[in-house]
């Protein structure tokens, strides 16, 4: 079965196993299998988690922002392996999104 929905403002077209009534993704959804779109967002250091102080730049507002290098990804992220280098230190913002979740989605669509 596939199902279209809103996610975030998008359609999200997704590919069920089951029936009707308990429909499961037909792949689970991972960070290790993801291409890392999150990681292309704008991030706001809102809370001090321990992102390094190299890692972030601060924008016209006075906010702190992770930084992204020329390619639009964010400077933490480990190009070769596409998972994050401060995973423990990670902004509240990456920490509070879900895998899986209607933004993840939105975002992976």
């Amino acid at each position: 079965m596939t199902q279209s929905c809103r996610a975030g403002g998008a359609e999200v077209g997704l590919t069920f196993v089951g029936d009707d009534s308990n429909p499961t993704p037909a792949a689970p959804i991972t960070c290790e299998t993801c291409a890392a779109s999150c990681c292309r967002l704008e991030v706001w250091c809102l809370t001090d988690t321990g992102v390094p102080g190299h890692l972030t730049v601060t924008d016209h507002f006075g906010r702190t922002l992770m930084d992204r290098l020329d390619d639009g990804w964010c400077a933490a992220l480990d190009r070769d392996t596409m998972l994050c280098r401060i995973y423990a230190q990670r902004p509240l913002v990456c920490r509070e999104l879900e895998v899986g979740s209607p933004e993840c989605l939105a975002e992976r669509g």
